[in-house]
């Protein structure tokens, strides 16, 4: 790197005691930010971890505007990670995980601009919660499936009466479909045991007179 500029690739000469040579590595970077404490915007504490993945697209200001880029990305990227989550309840965090990404990256990456530095993408990666919370929350979705259940059995019992009453309906008004409903009666009564014989006496009565 010289007064004029950043040379590129190929050959290159250096003055010894002169030339001072920083070498800046342009490729794409993956940068793990660890699981960081978070107290959300409705007072639930989680921990959060993220991956930013960057490069260097101007290594004359990386080199120049910053001393560690490296190490200022990484906090600054814990710091908004912090603060952006901060502004989320618990329910926006566990839901909207991309939102979150996507405002992260577009604040890290108007921030690290000065710096030369093109922030691609930022991913949640981790959310835990505190044991307590964990089991309510299990238990919230537990009573969730319960309610829906209930829900289902009852719409299953309503719908059920519903058929009975017009069956009942159906049956006043028609004589030959009560007397098969009393047939299917008596055989369901039987049941396997084929040494049983019913006989319809009511069934016979007016052939008996």
């Amino acid at each position: 790197m010289r007064e004029e500029g950043v040379i590129g690739p190929g050959l290159c000469f250096v003055l010894p005691c002169v030339d001072s040579v920083v070498i800046v590595d342009l490729r794409t970077v993956s940068m793990n930010i660890p699981e960081q404490e978070v107290i959300t915007r409705d007072s639930c504490s989680v921990s959060v971890g993220a991956v930013v993945i960057y490069h260097i697209e101007h290594p004359l200001f990386a080199t120049l505007r910053v001393i560690n880029y490296n190490d200022a990305t990484h906090q600054l990227a814990a710091s908004t990670l912090r603060t952006v989550l901060g502004q989320k309840s618990l329910s926006d965090i566990m839901t909207h995980r991309e939102s979150i990404a996507k405002t992260m990256k577009e604040f890290l990456d108007r921030a690290t601009d000065p710096w030369g530095i093109k922030v691609e993408r930022v991913e949640i990666k981790e959310i835990r919660l505190p044991p307590q919370m964990q089991k309510a929350m299990a238990a919230e979705a537990e009573a969730e499936r319960e309610a829906k259940a209930k829900l289902i059995t009852a719409e299953g019992e309503i719908l059920s009466a519903q058929k009975l009453k017009e069956a009942s309906y159906d049956l006043e008004n028609d004589p030959i479909a009560v007397q098969l409903r009393y047939l299917e009666s008596l055989n369901s009564m039987i049941g396997e045991n084929k040494q049983t014989v019913v006989f319809p006496v009511d069934l016979f009565q007016p052939l008996l007179k």
